[in-house]
């Protein structure tokens, strides 16, 4: 009976001869599907992955942990041919225990096509914490036009509501220089969500300088947003009004105070118009009719 590995930690378990999660196929290397040590050198990154940029403060940190206690979860690579592989997801554990100096890596071994890769690597990315807001949004998009994928199926992969999911899309329409202060976090995704609505990137712009400069809350951009929008609409609106010519506010105004009630007047470009008479009562009426006869 083999001896339990349990307490004996990860790197125990890995070397261990009465497991066969390290199993090798006749060729001598590690059969797909099993955990093993495998040879950073025999590593290559994975190119679907949606993650471009890692901290270094965090990476070194992470380095000091593996160096001291090694890497506690195993990152997942597939086989691609004898002594090769190719990362899906664990690029910081990855990259922190090349900067460690580890000679292996524990890995998980499995076969995937490339749409395949790219759902593993943004599935495993989905839910850092440390992933920002414009990153999960291109991947989401990624999976979309790349892998043809619907929200509904992308939710159900990732386990967010579709909501959610179209949320993080919308951001990618935001002008750049938004999309950038979400990504460096100098907003959050909050603020600029308020921002999306507004069809003028202008107004979007002029409220993302007021909150950097005034440190606004997601509400008081909301609140400011709303404000400015309709603002606009109403300007939009007043413009839109042709303007009566002095002229024919003149007559306006001299049939109003001989008929003693409101009179509107409106006159199109081509002389075409109408004149409408307004009276509270019949009273009124007859006193009107009395007047013009």
């Amino acid at each position: 009976m083999a001896k339990s590995s349990i307490g004996r930690g990860l790197d125990a378990i890995l070397s261990s001869g009465a497991t066969d999660i390290t199993s090798k196929d006749i060729s001598g290397n590690f059969v797909v599907g099993a955990i093993a040590a495998i040879p950073l050198k025999f590593i290559e990154t994975n190119p679907f992955q949606p993650r471009d940029t890692f901290e270094e403060e965090a990476l070194q940190q992470l380095a000091q942990s593996i160096k001291e206690q090694g890497v506690i979860q195993p990152i997942t690579v597939r086989k691609l041919g004898y002594d090769k592989y190719q990362l899906i997801s664990g690029e910081r554990r990855f990259r922190a225990s090349i900067i460690a100096g580890m000679e292996t890596i524990p890995a998980y071994i499995r076969v995937a096509d490339d749409h395949q890769m790219l759902e593993m690597a943004i599935i495993e990315n989905i839910h850092r914490e440390d992933l920002n807001a414009i990153e999960v949004a291109l991947s989401y998009q990624r999976l979309v036009d790349e892998c043809q994928m619907k929200l509904a199926d992308i939710a159900q992969k990732v386990s967010q509501d579709r909501s959610t999911i179209t949320n993080f899309i919308r951001l990618l329409k935001l002008p750049p220089k938004i999309q950038i202060a979400v990504r460096d976090k100098t907003i959050s995704m909050g603020h600029a969500r308020a921002l999306i609505n507004i069809d003028d990137e202008t107004i979007q712009m002029t409220i993302l300088e007021k909150i950097i400069q005034q440190n606004l809350s997601v509400r008081e951009t909301e609140s400011m947003a709303q404000q400015l929008q309709l603002q606009k609409i109403t300007s939009n609106k007043s413009t839109s009004k042709e303007e009566l010519p002095s002229k024919y506010q003149i007559i306006r105004d001299t049939f109003s105070d001989k008929l003693q009630t409101k009179v509107d007047l409106k006159r199109s470009r081509n002389g075409k118009g109408t004149i409408t008479i307004r009276f509270k009562d019949d009273q009124q009426l007859e006193n009107i009719l009395s007047l013009i006869h």
